[in-house]
């Protein structure tokens, strides 16, 4: 049986990788930094909570991974941990750097110092692009504007340093934004569909946010995890951009939920200056070309399909 290491297990990207990994009949091991005190709500809501075995680690602290790692000698390792809150991110600058860019160097200094032979995924992000008019690729300079895409684009090079340095099989996927009905309502998405469904049921609430003309490429974060594996599976390690190609405005996903429950967004929504970040990215958009020519990936469900997906699944929580 095959194994595979995910750091930071519990989140909405560990929960479907674990369950991608469970089914096709891997042993799955997952970290936390706090067992003891983590609900694993996802991995419950998903029907996999004690699929995965579970081990308390801090990722920021080099013992710890050179012990886990060496006991275990899996064949794959996932690095999803870390602070992810943009914004969060210029308020807790010096945790999101470390929690970012530390696991990576201590995962990658594991393999390279004792010759282990396991495959390397490190989740990088839209956010070391920086923004820009045109469409983003593999070959698109850095130019982060965020403490957290400061520290995702360091750690992206570092993985790509020791893969032409030291041979390892280290690779980075460029994530652009996925959501699902796991993203919580720290995160815009998961706030706009939770209080418009509040609303829907007769709540006399507002939303509120920030700027709303921004423009986001948005994906279904089940398929994104495909691209993940399909990453570790190739001959030779490669960084990918994982995106729709498609790029809406946050007015348009407001426009999109709203419709979904009947509701016209402009009645129920306030703009509030405290939730605009100190610098924003205007236009996100990602060209996927690559990793379909490679690895045949492509994102079957775009902003629309996976609005109605995620309503949906709302409304099964409920009727079940």
């Amino acid at each position: 049986m095959k194994k595979a290491l995910i750091i930071g297990v519990s989140g909405q990207d560990g929960t479907y990788l674990s369950k991608s990994l469970l089914a096709s009949g891997w042993e799955v091991i997952g970290t936390s930094r706090e067992l003891k005190n983590n609900s694993f709500i996802n991995h419950k809501k998903e029907g996999i909570y004690g699929a995965v075995k579970l081990v308390n680690l801090n990722p920021t602290n080099y013992s710890e991974v050179l012990s886990l790692m060496k006991f275990l000698d899996p064949d794959e390792v996932y690095n999803l941990s870390g602070q992810s809150s943009v914004i969060l991110s210029f308020q807790r600058t010096e945790e999101t750097v470390d929690s970012v860019i530390k696991p990576t160097l201590n995962v990658l200094e594991v393999i390279r110092r004792f010759g282990l032979k396991s495959r390397f995924f490190n989740a990088a992000s839209s956010e070391c692009f920086g923004g820009g008019d045109a469409p983003a690729n593999e070959s698109t300079p850095f130019n982060p504007k965020s403490p957290y895409g400061i520290a995702k684009t360091a750690a992206l090079m570092l993985t790509r340093n020791y893969r032409e340095a030291y041979g390892l099989y280290a690779c980075s996927g460029i994530l652009f934004n996925h959501e699902s009905p796991l993203r919580g309502g720290d995160f815009v998405t998961g706030k706009i569909i939770n209080v418009a469904a509040r609303i829907a049921e007769g709540r006399g609430e507002k939303l509120h946010l920030g700027n709303i003309n921004i423009t986001r490429d948005w994906g279904w974060a089940p398929e994104y995890v495909e691209a993940m594996r399909l990453m570790l599976s190739k001959d030779k390690p490669e960084d990918f951009v994982v995106s729709t190609g498609e790029s809406h405005s946050l007015a348009e996903f407001l426009a999109a939920v709203f419709g979904e429950f009947g509701l016209d967004w402009k009645a129920h929504t306030e703009t509030d200056n405290s939730l605009l970040r100190p610098l924003d990215l205007v236009c996100v958009k990602g060209t996927p070309s690559r990793i379909k020519a490679a690895l045949g990936w492509q994102a079957g469900l775009k902003m629309k399909d996976l609005i109605k997906k995620w309503i949906d699944s709302l409304d099964k929580a409920k009727s079940g």
